[in-house]
């Protein structure tokens, strides 16, 4: 019982070194919907997650910073376009991606 409450300690210290818990990245619905979107679909663009999540180009822009910084999200850019991607290669993306596929 000490060593899976150890590793939870150590699953803890790391989410906090990295500036980002659960709680944070689940606590907005728009992030969720990006979240859910992304993880359906190869590739978007800004204007096309919006659309599709239902939020303004501005609220959009911001949650996809915060979930590129949370390395949930990939940001590529070409020219003046802005492309998102989900990375799969996540571990913690890949588990959000597998709690949305439970729960759809």
């Amino acid at each position: 019982m000490q060593k899976n409450s150890n590793q939870a300690e150590k699953r803890k210290k790391n989410n906090e070194r990295q500036g980002f818990t659960i709680e944070e990245v689940l606590s907005s619905k728009g992030r969720v919907v990006i979240l859910k979107t992304l993880a359906k679909r190869e590739e978007l663009n800004i204007s096309a997650i919006a659309r599709i999540a239902h939020l303004n180009h501005t609220t959009t822009t911001q949650h996809l910073e915060f979930l590129t910084k949370a390395g949930l999200v990939q940001k590529k850019k070409f020219g003046r376009i802005k492309i998102f991607r989900f990375r799969e290669e996540n571990l913690r993306a890949r588990s959000l991606k597998r709690l949305f596929e439970i729960w759809e």
